[in-house]
């Protein structure tokens, strides 16, 4: 959902350094997978698709915060 978003704190070897995925358009949505020691954040679209891909060493990851897209819920009360 348009807002989703990833924050990834590396280890740069000395200073640590900070990523942001976002979800740029409606429709699309930010996805993390791990695999084989690498982590993978990935801007997809409705259908899968990915449009934006990053990849990192999971040893060098520091943290990784996942910030969902605030929804407004409306409720309708009678």
């Amino acid at each position: 959902m348009k807002g989703d978003r990833v924050e990834i704190v590396i280890d740069a070897g000395g200073s640590p350094r900070t990523y942001e995925i976002r979800a740029t358009r409606a429709g699309r949505r930010v996805e993390v997978a791990t695999r084989r020691g690498l982590v993978e954040v990935s801007e997809v679209t409705r259908s899968g698709t990915p449009v934006r891909t990053a990849r990192f060493m999971s040893s060098r990851i520091l943290a990784l915060v996942e910030h969902p897209a605030d929804e407004v819920r409306s409720t309708a009360q009678s």
